[in-house]
C-alpha cells in the first residue's frame, strides 16, 4: 500500500504509519513475469532484497530478488522469515472476534470494561471507546509511535544503537499515548493508531487468562500449520531461514545504511511484533477470507470498512485492508513496516489468488507496483 503500515514511526521516512463490493474475479497467472519484473525494480531503487510468494489457481510460485546480505552478497530467499510488523494486527483482530463468536465479549464493550483506567488522561476516555473503534482505527487514541521522544530512543541511529535491546511493556506504550492529547472524538474520523491495538492485546489478556501471544499460537498458528509464523516478544533475533534488514536510521532516505536485524520487538507489542514468511501470510489470509477462521457473521463485521483518505481506492476493516486495484480487482489483507523490513499480503476475496512480498529495508521500494504487476499484469 502507498502508505505503509508499520511501526517504525514518524522518525523514519517512507516508513510512518505503514500499512495495506463484491470481488472481481483476477485473472489466472501464467508465469508471475510482471511481478518479477516489478520485484527487480524494487531492487534497482535500492531494496537490496525481495522475498516473494504467490497462490493461485496454477499452484505456489516463489521468487526472490536482490540480496539478503550486503557484506557477503547473499541472494535473498524465497523461503526467508521476517519481521511482518502490521501484519500482527489482522492476527490480533481474528482473536478478538473469535472471542466476541464465543461470547466471551462484544466488539460494542467499552474499553473501560475490560481495562478500568488505563485508556485515561489528557482527553482519552476509556469508557467512550469501543473495542472495535480501536481495530478500525476510529478511536482518536494518539499513535505512541509518533511521541518524539520515543522517535529519537528507538528510530534514529544513536538511540536506536544504545536501545535496540530494551524490554517495553504494554502498559508502557500505552502511557506514552496517553501523555499526548486523543486525535479526535472517538467515532467522528479515522487515524492509524499502533496504540488501539496494543490496548486490543491487553483486552485479549484480560478476557482469556493468556498473552494476546499464547491466544494466536492455539488459535491460528498450531490450527494452520504455520511452522515459520512465531511471536517473538523479547527475543531479538530472526529464527532461519531468514536475510539480513537494513534501515536508514534517520528522518531522511540517503545516508549511511545499517543492519538493523536485531531488535526487541517488544516496542511493537501486539501492534507489530509478529515473524512469518510469505507462504504462511498466503495459508492465513486464504483462510481467514474463506471462511476457515470465523464465522460468516463476524467476518462480515471484520469486511465492513471506513473509507481511508490517505490510501486511494482504500478501505480499513477490523485489522483488515479493502483495496481496489487499477483493474477493478479487490485485493483484502494488511501491510507491515518495521525496522528493516517492509510487507504486504494480500488475498482476492474468495481467498484463492494470494500474494506476500518483503522488502529487506525500510525506505525504498514500490510495493504497489508488486501488488499491481501480480493481480493485474501491469
Amino acid at each position: 500500500m502507498s502508505v505503509r503500515t508499520g511501526l517504525v514511526g514518524a522518525a523514519a521516512v517512507a516508513v510512518a504509519v505503514s500499512l495495506a463490493g463484491p470481488a472481481v474475479a483476477a485473472p489466472a497467472a501464467v508465469d508471475h513475469a510482471a511481478t518479477r519484473r516489478a520485484m527487480e525494480a524494487a531492487v534497482d531503487s535500492g531494496v537490496p532484497g525481495v522475498a516473494a510468494q504467490a497462490k493461485d489457481r496454477n499452484g505456489t510460485w516463489k521468487a526472490a530478488s536482490g540480496v539478503g546480505n550486503l557484506r557477503t552478497g547473499k541472494a535473498r530467499g524465497a523461503d526467508d522469515r521476517y519481521r511482518v510488523g502490521s501484519i500482527t494486527k489482522t492476527f490480533v483482530s481474528t482473536v478478538l472476534l473469535q472471542l466476541e463468536a464465543e461470547g466471551r465479549l462484544s466488539l460494542d464493550d467499552k474499553v473501560e470494561k475490560w481495562l478500568p483506567g488505563v485508556v485515561q488522561g489528557n482527553g482519552h476516555d476509556g469508557s467512550r471507546i469501543t473495542l472495535r473503534q480501536l481495530l478500525n482505527h476510529t478511536s482518536g487514541v494518539y499513535d505512541y509511535t509518533s511521541d518524539e521522544d520515543f522517535g529519537r530512543t528507538y528510530f534514529l541511529k544513536d538511540g536506536f544503537f544504545e536501545h535496540r535491546y530494551d524490554t517495553l511493556t504494554p502498559q508502557q506504550l500505552v502511557g506514552i499515548a496517553m501523555s499526548h492529547k486523543p486525535d479526535f472524538a472517538p467515532g467522528t474520523s479515522w487515524s492509524y493508531s499502533n496504540t488501539n491495538y496494543v490496548v486490543a492485546g491487553m483486552v485479549i489478556k484480560k478476557a482469556t487468562g493468556h498473552s494476546y501471544a499464547t491466544e494466536i499460537r492455539h488459535r491460528i498458528i498450531e490450527p494452520l500449520g504455520l511452522h515459520a509464523t512465531v511471536v517473538p516478544g523479547t527475543s531479538a533475533r530472526l529464527p532461519q531461514p531468514s536475510s539480513r534488514a537494513y534501515g536508514k536510521l534517520a528522518e531522511t532516505a540517503t545516508g549511511p545504511t545499517y543492519d538493523v536485524t536485531e531488535i526487541n520487538p517488544s516496542l511493537a507489542s501486539s501492534a507489530g511484533e509478529m515473524i512469518s514468511d510469505s507462504g504462511d501470510l498466503n495459508r492465513f489470509y486464504s483462510a481467514l477470507l474463506r471462511g476457515r477462521l470465523l464465522p460468516a457473521a463476524q467476518l462480515a463485521e471484520m469486511k465492513a470498512t471506513v473509507k481511508v483518505d490517505v490510501i486511494p481506492n482504500t478501505g480499513y476493516g477490523l485489522g483488515l485492508m479493502d483495496r481496489e486495484l487499477s483493474c477493478g480487482v479487490h485485493v483484502w489483507g494488511h501491510g507491515g513496516g518495521i525496522h528493516g523490513s517492509t510487507s504486504e499480503a494480500v488475498t482476492t476475496a474468495d481467498g484463492r489468488h494470494s500474494l506476500s512480498f518483503n522488502f529487506n529495508n525500510d525506505w525504498s521500494g514500490d510495493s504497489d507496483a508488486v501488488i499491481e504487476a501480480e493481480f493485474c499484469g501491469t
